[in-house]
Parts: structure tokens; sequence; C-alpha cells
């Protein structure tokens, strides 16, 4: 079934509560954007206070070796007694750190050369969307491997923006093909024959058409960042001096928890990672909902549309969207239709 209104006496007021995007009301009507907000920020939460909050510290020695799940040790010990919340906690902080700086990063040169790449139709934009494809099909991980093992003590910058570096062209493509779309658009032309500098059309009449866009590659490169950053970890090629949820992983496999039947070792940093990439998921499938007006009109719920029927006097149906019947032009009643099983 799709709920569909048909009818031509709806009112300004009726259609405003359905096509403005009011962020409260969009907030409290997606349950996965909502489940994924919670989750995110459950998250930040640990990612802020998860040093004050660990019990222990997370590299002290203790006598409890291979501990299941106490009251002492709420996700038991390591081999050498390390309490493995304390790990957890403070490893939330350093991984999502490193995840959302390369974000930052990829995601600002994607703008940069997508668009730039996509509004200049010389010389200098094509040679701008062939480096955005070379480095398109360049290998994410191996690369990685080898830029990383360059530098084996790195700090979170240099761990961030060798992460950034792999992860923008995605991005630029996407982005210099929707600039190519909007370069041809009216407002555009316009604002040329009006004199507007390059800068300003790009700034103020293209890129907010993009904000959609924009945002998706941010999160999505956050979730290829952590991803990226827990595997090198896992492997050991990034610092495993430093605790993070690949650190976990990295410790526990040497340690053949895996064999040892620890599963309190290696689970909670595993459902840590698969936690928080289904949060930015999920908080992406909202950000298209809001921003693009198609998808939020047909995301409208049941109860919203009986509410703005209600102000107006009028009745939502249930309607084949292809086979709707034609607005009705007497009145401000429309008739029940439903789909044909």
């Amino acid at each position: 079934m799709v709920t569909q209104l048909v009818g031509t006496d709806l009112g300004a007021t009726a259609r405003e509560s359905i096509t403005r995007p009011r962020p409260w009301a969009w907030l409290g009507r997606s349950r996965w954007v909502t489940a994924g907000l919670i989750i995110f920020a459950a998250f930040v939460f640990l990612a802020i206070f998860g040093s004050t909050l660990a019990p222990y510290n997370p590299s002290a020695l203790g006598p409890a070796v291979l501990q299941p799940p106490s009251a002492a040790h709420l996700l038991g010990t390591t081999q050498t007694g390390q309490d493995v919340l304390s790990q957890l906690l403070v490893s939330t902080g350093p991984t999502l750190e490193i995840g959302f700086l390369a974000g930052v990063v990829a995601t600002a040169l994607s703008v940069v050369v997508g668009v730039s790449a996509g509004y200049y139709t010389r010389s200098g934009g094509e040679l701008l969307s062939l480096l955005a494809n070379i480095f398109l099909v360049i290998p994410g991980l191996p690369i990685l491997i080898v830029l990383t093992s360059y530098v084996p003590q790195a700090s979170d910058w240099e761990i961030a923006l060798v992460l950034a570096f792999v992860g923008w062209a995605w991005g630029a493509r996407v982005l210099r093909a929707q600039t190519i779309a909007l370069r041809q658009q009216d407002f555009v032309q316009a604002a040329k024959a009006a004199g507007e500098s390059n800068l300003r059309i790009i700034f103020c009449e293209i890129l907010p058409n993009e904000i959609a866009i924009v945002a998706t590659s941010f999160v999505y490169t956050v979730v290829g960042a952590i991803s990226f950053y827990v595997a090198l970890a896992f492997l050991g090629i990034a610092n495993i001096n430093t605790w993070n949820w690949g650190t976990m992983l990295y410790y526990a496999e040497s340690n053949q928890a895996i064999t040892s039947g620890a599963w309190w070792w290696y689970i909670p940093p595993g459902v840590a990672v698969a936690l928080i990439l289904l949060a930015l998921v999920m908080l992406n499938f909202g950000i298209d909902e809001f921003i693009n007006p198609r998808l939020r009109a047909a995301g409208i719920s049941r109860r919203e549309l009986r509410a703005a029927s209600r102000q107006q006097g009028i009745t939502p149906v249930l309607a084949n969207r292809r086979n709707a019947p034609p607005p009705v032009t007497g009145g401000g009643t429309i008739t029940p239709v439903r789909r044909a099983k």
C-alpha cells in the first residue's frame, strides 16, 4: 500500500506541513535515523569521556588472566590480566578521531577537485578529472599498507592524511558529474550573464545545491576511514602502541583468543566497529531523506497525513501511485481507493 493524498483543496497549511523540512519532526518520523543518531551519540559520548569512565588502566597487568565477564571485570580480561572494558572505552576516542579527521580532509579535497573539474571545461578541468580517475582505480588497502609502512609511529594527523589521500576520489567524481549538470541550469547562466565571478557562482549557486552529495560523501568517507584504520591496526601495520579497536583485535588474534575460547576479548571491538558503521549508514539515509524533497514526500507517515488532513477537513486515501484516480474537481472530499492485489 502507498499512502497518497488525492484532491485539490489541501490548503497552504497542510501542504507546508508535508513538504517543509522540519528537523525534529523528520527525526522522530524515521525510526532508523533515530536509532542511528542514538547509537552515534553514544559513541561520541564514549569517545569524549571513555578515558574517564574506564575502571582500570587499559595497559595495566593483573593477576586475573583470561577471566570471563564478571562483576570485577564486566567484559573479562586478556591473557595478561588487562581489563577488556577499559581497553574498549579508551580505544573509542582515537578510532573516531582518525575517522572524522580523514573524512573532513577527504571531503574538502573532493569538493575542491570535483567542483572545479566540473565547472571549468578547459584543460584544467580535464587534468583534475584525470587525477580523480587515477586515484579512483588505485586499490585503497594496498596503497595504505605501503604508505603506513614508512611511518609506523605516525601521529593521528599523519594517519588521517594517509587515509584521506586514498579516500577522496569517489566523492570528487560524483561532484564533478553533478556540477556538469548544474552548470547548464538557467540560474547559473543568469549569474554568468550578470557578471558574477566564478568563485561566487561555485560557492553561492552550485555548491548549495550539492549539500546532499557532500554530506553523503563525508559520511561514507568516515565509514571507509574507520574500516581501513581498524584493518591496518589489526594487521599490525599501524602504530599498535596506541589503543584503538584494531589494536584490540590485533592482540586478540596474536594471542590466539579464538582458539582459547576467549570470546569476550575479540567480540566487543568487533561489535563496536559494526555498530558505529551501521549508525553512520542510517544517518546517511536520514540526510538523503531530509534534504531531498522527493524522498521526504515519499516518506510521509500515515499519522502525519491524517493530522494534515484533519486540519483541512479532508480524508487521506490509499491509492496506487501509478494508477491513481484523477483529482477531484468539485468539493473538498475524496474517495478511498485501494490497490488491487
